[in-house]
């Protein structure tokens, strides 16, 4: 029964993880599509630039839900170590690769937190990190990066030390894999000098 309710979350996690909220958002609220600004990302950060700062705070809301909801559910129904972990990593696959636009999405970094944060609460904690971060050097994309560094280097001390759940190790370090990916043009941009400041507004991509 434990791998019956293990394949129904995670099929559904990744259903629920596909929605995008900066879309849905700004065509219902702005009556825009923020895949043709900016980054074209769908998630907090392009939100803010785009849909400004009370949309974006509900997108970061709904985003971070994605990944905390399913992983709190799976763990208050007992299910497998690797169960939860796979169900954290697959809210972040939906996000980034939605089945209902394209297979494309947002870089999972609100959904990553809140599926991190449901492993382990007091992850919570790293957003003080980001704020900093995003604070002296305005590069948003900068404080999600290393903060998904961090994150894995932490539950990997936790688990060295028989406080944490090897396969959730893997879980925290598979989603941050997945927003050093969904980075990598970021990562290019910041070598060169040329990335995006928080603050800036976006355009219309051409």
């Amino acid at each position: 029964m434990e791998w019956l309710w293990s394949i129904f979350l995670i099929c559904a996690t990744y259903l629920l993880g596909g929605i995008p909220w900066g879309v849905v958002l700004g065509r219902l609220i702005k009556g825009i599509d923020i895949r043709s600004y900016g980054s074209g990302a769908t998630g907090t950060t392009n939100s803010l630039r785009v849909l400004g700062w009370q949309i974006s705070v509900a997108v970061f809301v709904l985003d971070f839900a994605k990944g905390l909801v399913p992983v709190v559910i799976g763990r208050a129904l007992g299910l497998p170590d690797w169960a939860v972990a796979v169900t954290a990593v697959i809210s972040v696959v939906g996000h980034c690769w939605s089945p209902y636009i394209g297979f494309k999405g947002g870089k999972g970094m609100a959904t990553g937190g809140g599926a991190a944060v449901g492993l382990l609460p007091w992850l919570f904690l790293l957003i003080l990190w980001i704020v900093a971060v995003v604070y002296f050097t305005r590069y948003v994309s900068l404080a999600s990066v290393t903060t998904a560094v961090i994150g894995p280097v932490l539950v990997l001390i936790l688990w060295m030390t028989g406080h944490f759940p090897g396969w959730w190790v893997l879980g925290i370090t598979g989603i941050a894999a997945i927003i050093f990916w969904q980075h990598r043009g970021n990562i290019d941009r910041l070598l060169h000098g040329t990335e995006r400041k928080f603050g800036n507004k976006e355009s219309p991509r051409q």
